[in-house]
């Protein structure tokens, strides 16, 4: 009836193209405020993505910085303390681990014969000489959280520390268009990320070369795992799998960063054999990898003093540890009489990076590489310099005893080739580079040094290479170029600093050495995360570890406070509490930048600093101490005491005597420059000892004595990372952060 259409015929078919006449200029004005939109929002993310990765790399470089200035105070106190001294005789095992022993009473001492297999082993059984058969089955067995009996990995061990001391120092390689390299930074002990590398590229072969770059161990929970797969294939492949050592592969780092816990923990019986096998082990890996003359693939980096022919001649098996260089009269004669002169010499070269006299040299806040350069390198004096690494160290220049002799001042042959060596090995351990031109001191990490592009232009033109290959450093990529694209870091280990905080990466290199980068993120949670959702995961964890950084400096960070607060109203700016915050914890942040997730009102642009402290929502252990303040010493010295106590439980049982644990309290005491009373310790140690037998288990002990952030369990700002997958809350560093 009439005109009208009917119902059914309004009703568009589904797939039907709707048009609607727009005016062009107004869609162009439509799309440009949508991109507008979009990079707002995207730059947003990546302000947070920034700040957050800040938090993470200042933490974790603090740390670094902390455990080489606690060692440096132990070497100070073998140096200069007498050898009866209490303090010296706590610490001085570890020192003898540089000492070189006769190959047969290695043999001797690691000989697995002894220990039997029970037929109800579960783990996998291995036959030697290793097969890729027998290597792939180790693998498989690993990825379903199976163990390795000590039998079998103490002959594993074994075999890989024969095959070592035959290898060089530089291993050189050849990349063909057949089988190209692959090459792998940093694991620390992510399995899964070695795994998916594995499944993504294939196993190790004749077919399929790899290199790995170091850093095997440490941080993750598998460094053990990792190991014996690498070495599996290294008796496998011996020509085609290349293992660099880095920075973690030493006895000292491993105390701090979880190795050592973690051997002992799966290997209760056999747990310090292992250990010292590996000590061996970490100190016959190679050094370096060039691939057909022209890719020199290092873990840290170089220096304006590398040299690779120098490089090529050290016995690198002297070098346990890379924190301290060899004894003298070790390497002269074998043995040493605790306390020689000779090694005092040696500790005048600290690892801290001093540049050549024509080298310019800048002052290097923490964090920051941008900094005018400064006056040249003083020619300092022994007795100068010797009190400059006291005060790196950590103590005043009157702290304890020192014993001197004339020999203390000599400038002989032992001062110098073994210490330039040593030095060349923790340049390329422990150095970084950074943009400007130069080389100065790594303050940051506090080893080794930062390199500038001259010096990348410098040491390949002298060594005719094209690319430097390094590792050492977390990318958010997992890869990065620098130096005119000269220098090329990759790192393996993916969600390092927490789940979605940086993807993992791996090279292949063909004939044409042009790297190809796969990247890969190993976290099946992290691949089901928005961008939104990722970046809000990582920043809610960085924000957790800097509260309780914040917390743990709670003292201090009042006492700097009040020094605004004339009139102790509670109330101080916030230029004063961004610059008093980073003044005691020397992080290099940008504090106004976090205010808006730190701080939870400025009225007026005002903080009340007593009440930002009871919001840190910190928790604390319920213990009846008479001293209080031991409590504060704990939680800021948290990794230097769990340090000391491993170094002390020499038996490596994971329990020390009430006696033990005095004597480490006032060693760190010593370090500290802090008066911790005898009481005090008495009380902590009877408050801990649950089961009355008068001893302290390390493992309880340092776990009730973690801070907890209990806003990461509630519904606000500090939400935990699990209610991100329900969708989460913006919690960004807004525009308004900014100052």
């Amino acid at each position: 009836m009439g005109c009208g259409m009917g119902k059914s015929e309004l009703q568009l078919k589904k797939g039907d193209r709707v048009t609607i006449s727009v005016p062009a200029a107004t869609a162009i004005r439509a799309a440009l405020l949508i991109q507008r939109w979009y990079r707002q929002y995207v730059a947003r993310l990546e302000m947070r993505r920034r700040c957050t990765w800040n938090i993470f790399q200042s933490i974790e470089y603090a740390g670094e910085q902390d455990q080489i200035k606690l060692y440096n105070f132990f070497g100070f106190l073998m140096d200069h303390f007498t050898p009866a001294s209490s303090e010296r005789n706590l610490i001085s095992h570890i020192f003898r681990k540089n000492e070189i022993c006769r190959d047969t009473e290695w043999e001797r001492h690691f000989c697995y014969k002894s220990i039997e297999v029970s037929a109800s082993c579960t783990g996998p059984h291995l036959t030697f000489p290793m097969t890729f058969s027998g290597v792939s089955k180790l693998v498989e067995a690993f990825k379903h959280k199976q163990q390795l009996h000590a039998r079998y990995v103490l002959q594993l061990l074994g075999e890989t520390w024969r095959l070592l001391r035959i290898l060089p120092n530089i291993s050189h390689v050849s990349a063909c268009r057949a089988k190209p390299i692959t090459i792998c930074g940093d694991l620390h002990g992510h399995l899964e990320d070695l795994l998916l590398i594995f499944y993504k590229n294939g196993l190790p072969s004749s077919e399929k070369p790899y290199v790995f770059n170091g850093d095997f161990v440490d941080r993750g929970k598998n460094s053990l795992e990792i190991l014996l797969i690498l070495f599996g294939f290294l008796l496998v492949y011996p020509n085609d799998v290349h293992l660099n050592r880095g920075n973690h592969e030493d006895h000292i780092v491993n105390l701090r960063y979880g190795f050592t816990k973690e051997v002992l923990g799966k290997y209760r019986v056999h747990g310090k054999t292992i250990l010292k096998l590996l000590q061996k082990i970490f100190s016959w890996l190679p050094l370096a990898t060039v691939i057909d003359d022209k890719v020199l693939i290092v873990h840290g980096g170089i220096s304006d003093a590398t040299d690779l022919g120098v490089i090529a001649r050290v016995d690198r098996h002297k070098y346990v540890s890379a924190l301290r260089p060899p004894e003298a009269h070790t390497l002269n004669s074998g043995s040493r009489e605790a306390g020689a002169p000779a090694e005092g010499r040696r500790r005048l070269c600290s690892l801290t990076y001093q540049g050549s006299p024509k080298a310019p040299v800048h002052t290097l806040p923490r964090r920051s590489l941008h900094n005018e350069p400064a006056s040249g390198q003083p020619n300092w004096s022994v007795e100068e310099e010797l009190k400059r690494r006291r005060r790196l160290a950590g103590f005043d220049q009157t702290y304890g005893q020192m014993k001197r002799s004339d020999s203390d001042f000599e400038s002989g042959d032992t001062k110098g080739k073994d210490v330039d060596e040593w030095k060349q090995i923790v340049d390329v351990l422990w150095s970084d580079p950074m943009p400007q031109n130069g080389c100065i001191p790594n303050e940051v990490r506090g080893g080794g040094c930062y390199w500038g592009p001259d010096v990348t232009e410098e040491v390949l033109g002298r060594h005719d290479l094209q690319l430097l290959i390094r590792s050492h450093e977390c990318k958010q990529d997992g890869y990065e170029f620098c130096h005119n694209r000269r220098v090329l870091t990759i790192f393996s280990a993916s969600n390092y600093y927490e789940v979605g905080s940086n993807r993992g990466a791996y090279i292949r290199m063909g004939p044409d050495l042009v790297p190809h980068f796969i990247q890969y993120q190993a976290s099946k949670t992290c691949r089901e995360l928005t961008l939104r959702q990722s970046v809000g995961w990582t920043e809610r964890s960085a924000l957790r570890a800097l509260r309780e950084q914040l917390f743990a400096h709670k003292s201090d960070l009042i006492g700097a406070f009040r020094e605004f607060d004339p009139n102790n109203k509670g109330l101080i700016s916030l230029t004063h509490w961004a610059g008093a915050t980073e003044r005691v914890l020397n992080l290099g942040l940008p504090w106004r930048v976090l205010r808006s997730q730190l701080v939870s009102s400025t009225p007026h642009g005002m903080v009340d600093y007593q009440q930002w402290i009871r919001e840190l929502s910190i928790t604390e252990p319920k213990l009846e101490i008479s001293d209080n303040s031991i409590l504060e010493t704990m939680y800021k010295n948290h990794s230097n005491l769990e340090t000391i106590f491993r170094i002390i439980d020499t038996d490596n049982s994971g329990l020390i005597s009430f006696e033990e644990f005095r004597q480490t309290w006032k060693l760190l005491s010593s370090h500290l420059k802090t008066e911790i009373s005898d009481r005090a310790i008495a009380d902590l140690a009877r408050s801990i000892d649950f089961n009355k037998d008068g001893s302290i288990d390390i493992n309880e002990f340092m776990e009730a004595f973690r801070l907890v952030d209990v806003s990461a369990h509630s519904g606000g700002p500090g939400r935990g990372a699990a209610d991100l997958l329900h969708g989460g809350q913006q919690g960004q560093f807004g525009p308004d952060s900014f100052p």
